[in-house]
């Protein structure tokens, strides 16, 4: 595609039938119902079938490489499908094939891994995050093509999907360094976020890193009988919320010292799409389930979503769980922590501001063990002047018929790494919506929240080729 070429009545054509139409939905359905839960040893299989199951889709799409890379947990799939001109610009995607762990229990529309098709919506694990947003890049790629009339994209897209990011990537690395040459890329999109809502257009332009960890506060050797030592012995739950409740102030700002000193000011672009983005509070928390919406004071809830740090407790733990407290005093006490992080924070002083944290509270009578997790992430930002982010507003801007906005997202993902990785600037493009109930019970996705997902993609790879500097340095990378 070349600048002056009529995009607008071309695309529209070459769209055709709505994308995804049947067929399409009822392929990613096939996908969804593969239960690759990569946190549950036992859907390893699974895992692997689901890995199998892509592969073999890029084969009939075309891919001339589409390949199972195996690490030493669970498997990632690879697929490259070149541009005839061997200095086109180069786009690497990243994404995740493996789901969240379930409780099938609590799944009442339909099993999590039965997929079932409601009016605009399908239900399933993973149809959301991520398999659904995988596919719109597949169908965007078919309608892109078309387009052309051509065998070949305008540019060369290489595909990473892992099977461990719901358990922290703890391979990424391993697979970044393994296959250098064939990661090689011009732009990286991480296709793994989330949209405002389907009437607001929003390009993600930044996302918050992560620390995780788990403290354990203990009291005693062993759980103790409440009649023989209540009034006089150590309580490790009461210990653990006390220190809770020490981690936040009066107005829900963390008091790790030190923590606020490398937050940056917002990009301008957010700054001002922040001031004007609607927001209805009422209509947030019936989307979320929420009930309300606390958090660090002088912020709306937007700024705390994507500009802002936050702490969370994930789980807490002590006692007995699988059998009645019968009077005792638990011995230990737990709590999973989660920290997310904006620009220009890094991890790894987090987690040490944390254990200094840590260290400057205990007392007498208990002893602390704080494990930090080895998969921590820090926050990236997209250079704001970067021509493929612009390319980006436009596509999605023409998908919905409006303007882009420019949003965050709450969520880390692995963007600083593959940036790192890859020496190339990173974007995000998402189809979730946070309705979508990602790693709860009735995950779903938005039929047309695909659709316009797509159609955003196709004008994408067209923009992305549009014209000498429009989407910043091309550099001819091995195939």
């Amino acid at each position: 595609m070349n600048a002056g070429h009529d995009a607008d009545h071309t695309a529209d054509a070459a769209y055709g039938r709505a994308l995804p139409g049947r067929k399409e939905v009822a392929d990613l359905a096939e996908w969804v119902g593969i239960a690759s839960v990569s946190s549950d040893p036992g859907r390893a299989d699974d895992v692997r079938e689901s890995a199998r199951w892509l592969a073999g889709t890029l084969r009939r799409a075309g891919f001339l490489r589409a390949e199972v890379w195996e690490t030493d947990g669970l498997p990632a799939v690879y697929g490259c499908r070149p541009a005839a001109d061997s200095d086109a610009p180069v786009l690497l995607v990243y994404s995740h094939h493996d789901v969240h762990a379930v409780d099938p229990s609590e799944w009442r529309i339909t099993p999590p891994f039965s997929p079932l098709r409601d009016g605009g919506r399908l239900y399933g694990r993973g149809a959301s995050d991520a398999k659904g947003q995988v596919m719109c890049h597949l169908w965007a790629l078919g309608a892109h093509t078309a387009e052309r009339e051509a065998p070949t994209p305008a540019v060369t897209v290489k595909y990473l999907v892992e099977g461990e990011e719901e358990v922290g990537s703890v391979h990424l690395a391993d697979l970044l360094s393994q296959h250098a040459d064939d990661l090689g890329a011009d732009v990286v999109m991480v296709s793994d976020s989330m949209l405002w809502s389907l009437d607001e257009p929003a390009v993600c332009g930044v996302v918050r890193g992560s620390v995780t960890a788990t403290l354990t506060v203990r009291g005693a050797r062993r759980d103790i009988h409440s009649g023989a030592v209540s009034g006089a012995a150590s309580n490790a739950a009461f210990e653990l919320c006390r220190l809770l409740d020490l981690l936040t102030d009066e107005s829900q700002r963390i008091t790790l010292p030190g923590f606020y000193d490398a937050v940056a000011e917002p990009a301008p672009a957010l700054r001002a799409s922040l001031d004007t983005l609607p927001f209805d509070l009422s209509a947030w928390q019936a989307e979320t389930g929420t009930f309300a919406a606390p958090g660090e004071a002088g912020f709306s809830v937007p700024e705390r979503l994507w500009t802002r740090p936050s702490a969370e407790v994930a789980r807490l733990t002590a006692g007995r769980t699988d059998a009645p407290a019968l009077g005792l005093i638990p011995a230990a006490a737990s709590a999973d922590l989660l920290f997310r992080l904006v620009p220009d924070q890094r991890a790894d002083r987090v987690a040490d501001q944390l254990r200094a944290w840590v260290e400057g509270h205990r007392r007498p009578g208990y002893t602390y063990d704080l494990d930090i997790s080895s998969t921590i992430s820090d926050p990236y930002r997209t250079p704001q002047e970067h021509p493929a982010l612009a390319a980006l507003h436009r596509a999605v801007g023409h998908a919905y018929g409006a303007p882009a906005r420019s949003i965050g997202n709450g969520g880390a993902t692995p963007a600083a790494q593959l940036a790192r990785a890859c020496d190339a600037p990173v974007l995000f493009f998402g189809t979730g919506l946070p309705g979508d109930r990602w790693h709860g019970p009735e995950e779903r996705v938005e039929i047309r929240a695909l659709s316009l997902g797509t159609r955003a993609l196709t004008r994408f790879l067209g923009e992305l080729d549009a014209g000498p500097g429009r989407a910043g340095p091309r550099r001819p990378r091995p195939r």
